[in-house]
C-alpha cells in the first residue's frame, strides 16, 4: 500500500486498489475449502506470494483509469475507457499466470503434494483478482475517484519525487525512441541482453537438493556396535553417552555447559538398546537451534571405539532416520560374502570421498554374529526313515517352537504352537543331546544324525527383488549438495567397479533413497518448465491471434531465469544458506507465468496504438512504454515488497518458501528492468520486418 501511495499520490486511489487484497484472499479460502485443501505452512506461503500478485491486475486497470481521468474525462467515462483498453492484456496475463500451474498437478511424490497447495492458492487468488479488477475496480473508480490534476512536466521545486519519476520516464522513452531508429542498436540490445541472461543462468545454477528438512526440535541417533556385544557392554556405552549429554539439560533453568559451548539446552534425552542395535533421541528446548546440537552429539558417539553412528534431525517428509536426505547404494547378488566385501569397499571409499558424511550399512558389514548350524547326515537319516524336513521341524519345535495349526475364537485367529518344556535348552551344548524319535520308534540324539557347528553369520539377510542385498546409506553434510554427492558416487565408486568387472556374475548396484526421488522429480520439473513455456506461448498465440507477438513476449523468460539464479545467489551470499531444492525449482515455473505480464502490456498497448490511433510502429512502441512503465513498475515493486518478508524473516517453516521467494523476486526485478529495453527492440524489428515483407510482396504483385 505504501508503494501505491508513492506512485499514485492519492489516498482514495490507494484504497480502491488495495481492496483487491482482502477480497481475493478471503475468497481463496472458500475455493481451497471446496477443493478439500487445508491451511498449512505451504498453502499459507502460496497465499503470501499471492498478496503481491493480486494487486497487479487492479494496478493495471486502475492506473489506466487514472490516466484517462488525467486527460479530463468524467469518472464514468474514464472507468469505462480505461478498463476496456487494457482488458485484453489483463486477461492474457492472468491466464498465463494460472496456466503454468497446470503441469504441476501431475507431479508425483511428496513434492507434488506441496506443489498442489501452492498452485491452488496462487491460481485461485489471481483468478479472483481478475474478477475484482474488471468489476470492482471500475465501479469504485466511477463512484469515489476524485478529481485528478493533469500531469505538469515542469518541476515546481528543484527536487521532488514527481519530478524525478517524470525525468526517469522521459529518459527511458527517449532512449526507446532513439533505439527504434537504428537496426544495429536494436539487434545489439537483443543479442546482448539474451546472451547475458543465458550466461548468468548457466554460470550461477547450483547443484540441486530434494526437499527442505524442516526445523524439528528432535535429534535421532542410530548406533551399530561391533558384533557380539552383550547387555552389560551396551549399558556401559549408554553411560558414556549419557555423561556427555546430561550436562546440556537445564537445572534450575540454566545449563552452564550449554552456555559455555554456545549450544541450545536440552529438554529430554533417551537411550534404548536391544539385540545388536541401539538408538537414542534428544529434544531441544529451542526448536530453531536444534541443528546446532548435531555436531556435538555426533562427536560424542564417535568417541566409542568400533561404533558406527548416524545422528540426524528427522525431516518433515521422512519415513525413517536419515531418509529425508540420503543416498542409498543398494548392492544385490547371489553370494553374501561377496556382497559384504563390496559393501566394505564402498563404505571405505565413501568415507574418503565425502568427508563429514554419516554412513551406515543396512544390515551390518560383518559375519560376526554367533550361530549354531545343524548339518544333516543324510545316510543316517535315511536309515532311520527321517527326512531333512522332519529334522528341521523337530529342531525348530525343541528350540523355539513352531506353529502347527490354528483355530478361530470370537472372530480372532489363534495359533497352536508346539514347543518343548520351558528351560529344557539353556546352553548351546544342550543341542547335542536333543532327543529324536524315528518312525520305527528308535530313540536317538541330534548329534548322531547331524553335525553341529558353532560358526559366525549375519544378524539378518535383506532381500531386494528376490535377491540378497546390502544397502550403504550415505547422508552427505549440508555443505555438499545431494546432486554433487550422487555424481561423485556414480563417477568415482560405481563406474570404477564396473570397469574392473567386479559387478559381473549377477551383482548389481543401484542408487535409491532421496537421490532417486531427486532425479525423478527434477526431470519432471524440467519437462514441466518446458511445458509451461509451451502452454503460455500457445495461450498467448490464441489470444493475440498471432504467432509472432507471443514469441517476442517469451524472450522475457531467459531474463527471468537469470534473475532467479541471481536472487538465489545473493540470498546464499548475504542472508542464509539456501540450496536449490525442489520447492525452490518451482519458482522458475511460476516465473514463466509472471514475467510475461509486463511484455504483454507493452505489446498489447503498441498494437492498440497502431490500430486505434493510427500511429507508426516507432511512435506506437515509444508511447506504449511511456504509458505502461508506471503500472509495470508499480505491479513489480508491490509483488517484490510483498515477498521480501518471506525471504528475509527467519523462523520455523521459513526454509520451505525462502528459496522460492528469492527466485521469484530476482526474476521479477531483472526482467522488469530489462524487459522495457528487450521487448521494444524485438517488437520494433519484427514490425519493421513484417512491413518490409508486405511492401516487397505488394511490389511483386
Amino acid at each position: 500500500m505504501i508503494v501505491l501511495v508513492l506512485f499514485l499520490r492519492n489516498f482514495s486511489s490507494t484504497v480502491i486498489v488495495a481492496l483487491a487484497i482482502p477480497i481475493s484472499i478471503i475468497a481463496t479460502f472458500l475455493i481451497m475449502t471446496l477443493l478439500g485443501r487445508n491451511i498449512n505452512v505451504v498453502s499459507l506461503a502460496g497465499l503470501s506470494f499471492a498478496i503481491g500478485m493480486v494487486v497487479d491486475n487492479s494496478i493495471v486497470v486502475f492506473e489506466n483509469i487514472f490516466r484517462h481521468r488525467e486527460m479530463g474525462k468524467s469518472r464514468i467515462q474514464a472507468a469505462y475507457d480505461g478498463t476496456v483498453e487494457v482488458w485484453g492484456a489483463v486477461f492474457a496475463s492472468t491466464l498465463t499466470t494460472v496456466a503454468v500451474f497446470l503441469p504441476i498437478v501431475f507431479v508425483a511424490e511428496e513434492a507434488g503434494q506441496l506443489f498442489r497447495d501452492i498452485a491452488i492458492a496462487i491460481s485461485s487468488a489471481v483468478l479472483l483478482s481478475l474478477m475484482v479488477s474488471i468489476t470492482g475496480i471500475p465501479t469504485l473508480a466511477a463512484k469515489i475517484l476524485g478529481r485528478v490534476n493533469n500531469p505538469n512536466p515542469k518541476q515546481v521545486s528543484g527536487f521532488s519525487i514527481k519530478g524525478l519519476a517524470g525525468g526517469f520516464v522521459t529518459l527511458i522513452t527517449r532512449f526507446i525512441h532513439w533505439m527504434c531508429g537504428y537496426v544495429t542498436v536494436r539487434i545489439l540490445v537483443a543479442v546482448v541482453l539474451t546472451t547475458l541472461s543465458l550466461s548468468f543462468a548457466y554460470g550461477l545454477i547450483p547443484k540441486t537438493e530434494y526437499l527442505p528438512q524442516g526445523n524439528r526440535e528432535m535429534l535421532f541417533g542410530i548406533l551399530i556396535p561391533p558384533p557380539g556385544y552383550n547387555r552389560q557392554e551396551m549399558q556401559r556405552i549408554a553411560s558414556v553417552v549419557e555423561k556427555d549429554i546430561l550436562p546440556l539439560i537445564e537445572h534450575d533453568k540454566k545449563s552452564q555447559t550449554a552456555e559455555r559451548l554456545g549450544l541450545p539446552p536440552i529438554d529430554s534425552f533417551f537411550f534404548v538398546a536391544f539385540g545388536q542395535q541401539a538408538f537414542m533421541g534428544i529434544n531441544s528446548k529451542i526448536q530453531e537451534r536444534t541443528r546446532e546440537l548435531l555436531p556435538y552429539v555426533y562427536g560424542a558417539l564417535r568417541k566409542i571405539p568400533g561404533m558406527i553412528a548416524v545422528v540426524q534431525q528427522p525431516g518433515l517428509f521422512a519415513r525413517g532416520i536419515g531418509k529425508s536426505r540420503s543416498i542409498e547404494v543398494e548392492i544385490t547378488g547371489p553370494d553374501l560374502v561377496q556382497l559384504i566385501a563390496l559393501g566394505k569397499q564402498i563404505f571405505g571409499t565413501a568415507m574418503q570421498l565425502l568427508p563429514g558424511s554419516q554412513i551406515r550399512p543396512i544390515p551390518s558389514l560383518d559375519l560376526g554374529s554367533p550361530e549354531m548350524q545343524v548339518i544333516p547326515d543324510r545316510d543316517r537319516l535315511t536309515r532311520l526313515g527321517l527326512t531333512t524336513a522332519d529334522l528341521g521341524t523337530t529342531v525348530n519345535v525343541l528350540v523355539d517352537g513352531t506353529r502347527a495349526s490354528g483355530y478361530r475364537f470370537l472372530g480372532e485367529e489363534i495359533d497352536l504352537t508346539v514347543k518343548t518344556e520351558t528351560g529344557r535348552i539353556s546352553k548351546t551344548q544342550d543341542l547335542l543331546n536333543l532327543p529324536l524319535i524315528s518312525p520305527t520308534g528308535e530313540r536317538v540324539v541330534l548329534s548322531s544324525v547331524a553335525d553341529i557347528r558353532l560358526t559366525e553369520g549375519p544378524s539378518q539377510i535383506n532381500h531386494l527383488h528376490g535377491e540378497r542385498a546390502i544397502t550403504i546409506q550415505i547422508i552427505p553434510p549440508v555443505s555438499i549438495a545431494l546432486e554433487t554427492a550422487t555424481q561423485r558416487i556414480e563417477k568415482e565408486i560405481i563406474e570404477p567397479l564396473k570397469a574392473k568387472g567386479v559387478l559381473d556374475g549377477g551383482y548389481r548396484i543401484h542408487l535409491a533413497g532421496t537421490a532417486d526421488n531427486l532425479t525423478r522429480t527434477r526431470e519432471a520439473l524440467i519437462w514441466n518448465f518446458l511445458l509451461a513455456v509451451v502452454i503460455s506461448y500457445l495461450l498467448m498465440a490464441a489470444l493475440f491471434e498471432n504467432f509472432l507477438y507471443p514469441l517476442i513476449i517469451m524472450f522475457s523468460v531467459p531474463l527471468a531465469a537469470a534473475g532467479g539464479f541471481v536472487g538465489l545467489f545473493l540470498l546464499n551470499r548475504f542472508v542464509i544458506h539456501q540450496p536449490l531444492d525442489i520447492i525452490t525449482m518451482l519458482g522458475f515455473v511460476i516465473l514463466v507465468g509472471i514475467v510475461v505480464n509486463n511484455a504483454i502490456l507493452i505489446v498489447h498497448q503498441t498494437l492498440n496504438n497502431m490500430r486505434n490511433a493510427g500511429m507508426a510502429a516507432r511512435e506506437a512502441i515509444t508511447e506504449s512504454v511511456r504509458s505502461r512503465i508506471r503500472p509495470i513498475y508499480m505491479s513489480s515493486i508491490t509483488t517484490v515488497c510483498a515477498m521480501t518478508p518471506l525471504v528475509l524473516s527467519p523462523g520455523a517453516g521459513s526454509e520451505f518458501y525462502r528459496g522460492l521467494g528469492s527466485v521469484v523476486i530476482g526474476g521479477i526485478l531483472i526482467s522488469t528492468v530489462f524487459t522495457i529495453f528487450l521487448i521494444p527492440a524485438l517488437l520494433s524489428l519484427t514490425l519493421d520486418t513484417v512491413a518490409g515483407l508486405k511492401g516487397i510482396f505488394k511490389a511483386k504483385i
